[in-house]
């Protein structure tokens, strides 16, 4: 396993190591040609579908994006042109044999539709583009970027579906094959289920993780793409391929696991392309001809852990030359498989991110110690260790520790229903004659379980009951979480809030896979609430393209025949009544998309899903009484006097019916986007009779209250503007009197929480949300710190019947950017073309400083305040402009790079607000400075 280690584990790469480190103030390595670039426009940070230089594309026309470097106020492309090439030297020639768009006179930099001549599967494509300014100067070409396709037609695939004539725990397969000399490129497309890990030659293929990403596998199944040429040599090659269970087959056998179920046996398709110098093709794909055995894993499970026995590998089965006819012959599957998708119903791999040194090590008897990795977090462990044959070393994952300093699993799910671990027995290597002082010395690194945790406990288990122990030389934790480009940064003067934002952004980190998790450990699973209700604040800090697009599919395969999108996608799982059925998580389905257009100008998830859309909208509206929708399940997790897991403060009649509502009006701006008038009409027309309803059952005027008066239903009724405009204040005043009564502590839950931040920033009292946020005793963010918590927990006191590694609760990271930082996208410019900037200095903030790298380049909001001087320095992208607001007690003394603002260059003076001046900027970099006076 130690050619394994070397490639995943300690091979990181050094931008992903530098892009997540979250205590410091970073630029995004990839983007350091936008702050080196000084010249004129350029195009840089090329993408196709998202991604840079991306494999297994599926999709005919790929849509082509890239960013605009340039320091001059003002710059903006106004034509583009676009050539590709099936090779470097082609482009290098000016012979685009695929694609020459000549001049394009455009300000579009994203979505472009590939429209050359037919691509063909596992092609690669290479390509590159220039730009017109504004003074149609020219720019120079970019780098060149490049992408390689997938299948593109079913009956391509030379594979069939292979598996064991048997059910085995965890499987290993082999096959070998020729190479003739003469070999110029082999590219190969696999699959391997519940998750596989290919060698080729006995080196590992890649560098991804628990791949494929987690599907339903009854309507789609997702398959990698790899250039594997120099993997490969001219005669007598071996793939090898091993495979454990995932989410596609889950078992329980007296350890932890959340449900149990199986989509069939362990399985694996391989389409191997050999393209020859002299024109020639052949194929290697999986048959009948493969042989299989049991594999070392002896226990596997996504929720279990992982058992290896080291003594059950065969040795030197993934190298040419090894004898397998002891072996079975695989078994072809005859049932049909899913449909077999590549890229484009795909997110970004899962793989190593860092690698983390224990900062304590307790021994607690001779035979078991405890390891602190400092850090809850996504976590695979590294274990470097000798002793017998036969011998073990068991690993046991925890949050949080007992006085005592053993583990406390209940914040993981109830220890009566099991532990979970990784357990790895020696095979009792000889002492080497090289290197005594690493004699005996096994490595192991798990393939198919992680988990979220801090602490492991390490139990030493002798081959024979009172034999020798094991000696542990070193364990290691490794962060393992989708690779998804971190895009913000955020920092202020405030140290509790520093803390918190990182609190919140771990516990992001550990469940960005390739679902967005709920928890890393006990549950694994899709709840979609976190999907829309933090999809801002996950935006913001990551670029979430494809990773919301997976979702999106992953909503689309579950949806049932009836319209109805379940609380989970996908549904691995069926719960019963509300925890199946709950507005408030379904409506993910039409939030998802719009937001992918708010922050990306997606319009794809739009007219991709617009029919499906409407029929989980026509669910709602059969199920809806009066005007009024109790599918739901409340403010989840509001801090209520009997501190449960349900809602107590705020029913599901209110939460559910708000969501129908937003829905509907969400359904209609789709609508007018896409060109469906009368639809939209229609939906309007809906969204109406849904707030006269609310209206009717929820409005008090005697009491100047909405529903039950809580801190979530007053925010929903502002939020979504239930209310009139003569009663805004006074539920706005009952809002703010019962957050003063009770020191500004929130009982907002999962559901409501974002609505009270917003509400409250909305109508102007961001000075609130800083009080309710800065407090150090319960319920909040610091009360979690103040308990020890690492990343942010389920419920707001951080109690132990909890999920210790929950992000539901993180929608406070939107309010730094959106409000605090003030990085908005004005929604009629989407994709950020036209930006919102808008800060709010509160509390005792004496700097912000913020930068977003958004689809179409870096916006940076850094301000300072002292000594009555509110100074702001703002970036924007080229072919972007921004509506900035001041703050300033005096607006006509506003100066602009020291001179009056509404003279400076590429500064239009539109309006004074209140305590604000209104300026329109063009593109590039600006410093206001203004008196201030708070």
């Amino acid at each position: 396993m130690l050619g394994v280690i070397d490639q995943v584990a300690v091979s990181l790469s050094k931008s992903l190591l530098f892009c997540f480190r979250a205590a410091a103030w970073l630029a995004v390595p990839c983007l350091s040609a936008e702050a080196l670039f000084t010249g004129n426009l350029l195009p840089v940070s090329l993408r196709c579908e998202y991604d840079p230089d991306p494999r297994g594309v599926d999709e005919p026309h790929p849509r082509l994006f890239w960013k605009l470097a340039g320091h001059e106020r003002g710059l903006r492309q106004t034509a583009y042109q676009i050539q590709v090439a099936s090779s470097l030297d082609r482009l290098a020639q000016q012979q685009p044999d695929l694609w020459d768009t000549g001049k394009i006179v455009s300000e579009e930099s994203i979505h472009i539709r590939y429209q050359g001549a037919p691509l063909q599967s596992s092609q690669r494509v290479f390509w590159r583009v220039r730009v017109w300014d504004h003074k149609d100067r020219p720019s120079d070409w970019s780098t060149n970027a490049s992408w390689i396709m997938g299948i593109l037609r079913p009956d391509e695939w030379r594979g069939q579906w292979i598996c064991a004539p048997a059910e085995t725990e965890a499987l290993i397969l082999r096959k070998e094959f020729e190479v003739r000399p003469g070999l110029k490129r082999a590219v190969a497309h696999v699959c391997g289920l519940g998750h596989y890990e290919m060698f080729l030659n006995g080196t590992r293929v890649g560098e991804d993780l628990f791949t494929p990403g987690w599907t339903d596998y009854r309507k789609t199944t997702l398959y990698d793409t790899y250039e594997v040429t120099g993997l490969l040599k001219s005669g007598r090659n071996a793939v090898g391929v091993m495979l454990g269970n995932g989410m596609y087959h889950v078992v329980r056998r007296h350890r932890f696991a959340k449900f149990t179920g199986s989509f069939g046996p362990l399985r694996a398709i391989l389409h191997l392309r050999l393209e020859y110098e002299d024109g020639a093709v052949e194929f290697v794909g999986t048959d009948p001809t493969w042989r299989v055995h049991p594999g070392p894993i002896t226990y596997s499970s996504i929720y279990g852990g992982e058992d290896y026995d080291a003594r059950h590998e065969p040795h030197g089965w993934k190298l040419p030359g090894f004898d397998d006819r002891s072996w079975t012959k695989a078994v072809a599957i005859v049932r049909p498989a899913a449909t077999l998708k590549g890229h484009s119903a795909s997110a970004l791999p899962i793989r190593a991110i860092q690698i983390h040194q224990p900062t304590r090590v307790q021994r607690l008897a001779a035979d078991r110690y405890v390891y602190d990795l400092g850090q809850n977090a996504s976590w695979m462990p590294r274990l470097h260790v000798r002793g017998p044959a036969g011998s073990a070393v068991r690993l046991i994952p925890a949050e949080v520790l007992h006085n005592d300093g053993t583990i406390d699993r209940r914040t993981m799910g109830s220890p009566e229903r099991g532990l979970s671990w990784w357990q790895y027995t020696l095979k009792g290597m000889a002492p080497s004659q090289n290197n005594p002082a690493k004699s005996g010395t096994e490595t192991w690194f798990p393939q198919f379980y992680y988990v979220g945790c801090r602490y492991l406990e390490a139990h030493l288990l002798p081959a024979e009951p009172g034999g020798p122990l094991p000696e542990i030389l070193s364990l290691e934790g490794v962060l393992v979480h989708s690779i998804s480009e971190p895009v913000g940064q955020f920092e202020c003067s405030n140290d509790l809030i520093n803390q918190i934002h990182r609190l919140v952004r771990w516990a992001q980190r550990a469940n960005m896979m390739s679902i967005l998790t709920d928890c890393p450990h006990r549950e694994k699973l899709g709840w979609l609430e976190q999907a829309h209700l933090n999809g801002p604040s996950l935006r913001y800090e990551f670029d979430l393209g494809r990773l919301f697009s997976k979702v999106m599919h992953d909503m689309a395969d579950a949806q049932l025949p009836n319209g109805l999108v379940p609380n989970i996608a996908p549904e691995y799982t069926v719960f019963d009544g509300p925890f199946r059925a709950a507005a408030e998580w379904g409506s993910a389905f039409i939030q998802v998309p719009w937001q992918q257009y708010l922050f990306y100008a997606d319009e794809d998830l739009l007219r991709r899903n617009y029919d499906r859309m409407k029929q989980y909208f026509a669910w709602m509206e059969s199920h809806a009484e009066q005007g009024l929708l109790a599918q739901g399940l409340g403010d989840w997790c509001d801090w209520g006097p009997e501190r449960v897991n349900r809602a107590e403060l705020t029913p599901p009649l209110v939460t559910a019916t708000a969501f129908y509502y937003f829905n509907a009006l969400t359904l209609a701006r789709i609508a007018r986007r896409l060109g469906y008038d009368a639809d939209a009409r229609t939906l309007e027309q809906k969204a109406q009779t849904i707030r006269a309803a609310c209206r009717q059952a929820f409005w008090d005027p005697d009491r100047g209250t909405f529903a039950t008066g809580s801190q979530a239903a007053h925010a929903i009724a502002l939020e979504l503007e239930w209310l009139e405009s003569n009663e805004r204040p006074l539920v706005l005043a009952s809002l703010l009197r019962d957050l003063t009564c009770r020191g500004y502590a929130m009982t907002a839950g999962g559901i409501g929480f974002r609505f009270l931040v917003q509400a409250l920033a909305r109508s102007g009292y961001s000075d609130v949300v800083f009080r309710m946020i800065h407090r150090t005793d319960a319920p909040g963010y610091g009360y979690q710190l103040a308990q020890g918590a690492t990343a942010l927990t389920e419920f707001w006191d951080a109690r132990r019947t909890g999920s210790h590694n929950h992000f539901m609760l993180g929608h406070i990271v939107e309010w730094f950017y959106k409000d605090l930082a003030g990085i908005d996208c004005d929604p009629e410019g989407p994709g950020f073309k036209q930006i919102l900037m808008r800060p709010s200095p509160v509390g005792d903030l004496h700097w912000v400083r913020a930068r977003y790298h958004s689809i179409r380049g870096m916006i940076e909001s850094h301000w300072h305040l002292q000594e009555g001087v509110f100074q702001w320095r703002i970036t924007i992208p080229p072919g972007t402009t921004a509506v900035v607001y001041v703050p300033s007690a005096h607006p006509d003394q506003i100066k602009e790079s020291d001179q009056p603002a509404c003279r400076s260059p590429g500064v239009t003076f539109l309006r004074s607000e209140q305590d604000r001046a209104v300026f329109r900027i063009e593109s590039g970099s600006y410093e206001f400075v203004s008196p201030w006076k708070p």
